[in-house]
């Protein structure tokens, strides 16, 4: 019997850790978890030590050190705080690194994970937003393999079945429109966070869950697909698809398209990058097509979901653009959560910041990184003054 793979998690506390850690758990002589790491979560990180028992546990937050030390002191698992000790991790040989850190916090250890030639699964869409280029150059110099794990990405790299980049003419990535794209516009000034955090379709985090509702998500996505399938943003098409049963779609120029189709599990497209370049036989629950009464879709409404707008503003652009929105939009979100600002506020702050801040310069990892700081720095700024 093959030894098992290792797997490395950064962001195992989170939505996509516990899916992740799910599906190992099913298979423990085919998967074996050998770095696992969160954030601040230690009472969860600790627990899913316990259980897992990688041989490297980090933290990202260096106060909570002791503690974790304290709750793991009974097992032989080698103890790591701050985000220069998780950035060393990717030094760990690992079969597969699953990249899961929310915002640009994941993007030094992806990155690093990829210069030492790893096979990695990208959650962390932040990372290639504002240094997709800087990734994939260093994919290419390493042989890294990049396999996405959100549900659209990894529809798309189901169904392009060619080669031949000539027979692509474009791809659409798919929208569930969150829980607002029905509401009167009239109607949004009032949301509430626990509202918007409340997804109809996924389980997931309350930061993913607010870009959902904004469709800052989706504008993302558009920046994440445009670097990892090498197409300008006008190629890059999106629908609202309240279903979230359809999650991309690949057309060709002989006029056929391809779709990848499934449950709103992340568990699917995780499991696909788990077992690729194979498929994980984990699941006996298959759509039933005859009850799906309605496969409607949807042109997004730009004015009122004006992030989806800025982000494709922000890839026409290029430069530093994305990061100033990435940066600007993660500031708005955490400001919103915490009752600072209203939700159609998220988008007029990431305006203002992508319409004052010099977006021009060289985008390598120094600028990017420094542009990061001043667009927060900025933020704060415009929120002391309001």
């Amino acid at each position: 019997m093959a030894a098992p793979k290792t797997i490395a998690i950064y962001g195992g506390t989170g939505s996509i850790g516990a899916s992740t850690l799910d599906l190992v758990a099913r298979f423990p002589d085919r998967y074996r978890i050998n770095v696992l790491t969160g954030g601040k979560n230690i009472e969860t990180l600790a627990v899913l030590a316990q259980r897992f028992q990688p041989d490297h546990v980090g933290i990202a937050d260096e106060s909570g050190y002791a503690e974790l030390s304290e709750r793991l002191k009974e097992t032989n698992i080698t103890i790591h705080a701050g985000a220069d000790a998780l950035n060393d991790l990717t030094t760990v040989d690992s079969d597969l690194v699953v990249s899961a850190v929310t915002g640009t916090a994941g993007l030094l250890p992806t990155l690093k994970a990829v210069e030492q030639g790893r096979v990695v699964a990208i959650a962390n869409k932040e990372s290639l937003v504002t240094a997709g280029a800087i990734i994939k150059s260093a994919a290419e110099a390493s042989g890294a393999t990049l396999l996405p794990i959100d549900s659209e990405h990894n529809a798309i790299f189901q169904a392009w079945t060619t080669t031949k980049r000539d027979e692509i003419d474009r791809i659409t990535l798919t929208a569930s429109g969150g829980p607002f794209w029905a509401m009167e516009m009239g109607a949004m000034a009032g949301i509430t966070p626990e509202q918007a955090v409340r997804h109809p379709n996924w389980s997931m985090g309350a930061k993913i869950s607010v870009d959902s509702a904004t469709m800052m998500n989706k504008g993302l996505e558009v920046i994440e697909a445009a670097v990892l399938f090498d197409l300008p943003e006008d190629r890059v098409d999106v629908l609202v698809h309240p279903l979230s049963v359809v999650h991309g779609m690949v057309h060709y120029r002989d006029g056929s398209t391809l779709a990848q189709m499934g449950p709103a599990d992340m568990r699917v497209p995780i499991s696909y990058a788990l077992a690729w370049p194979e498929r994980l036989i984990w699941s006996d629950d298959r759509l039933d097509l005859a009850a799906l009464s309605d496969l409607q879709f949807l042109t997004p409404d730009h004015d009122r979901f004006l992030c989806l707008e800025l982000a494709r503003q922000a890839s026409r652009q290029g430069g530093l653009a994305p990061t100033i929105l990435n940066a600007a939009n993660e500031m708005a979100v955490d400001y919103f959560l915490n009752h600072r600002i209203g939700f159609l506020d998220i988008a007029d702050l990431t305006r203002h910041m992508l319409n004052m801040i010099d977006v021009s310069g060289q985008a390598d990892l120094e600028a990017i990184l420094e542009k990061d700081r001043e667009t927060r720095l900025a933020c704060d700024h415009w929120l002391s003054a309001r």
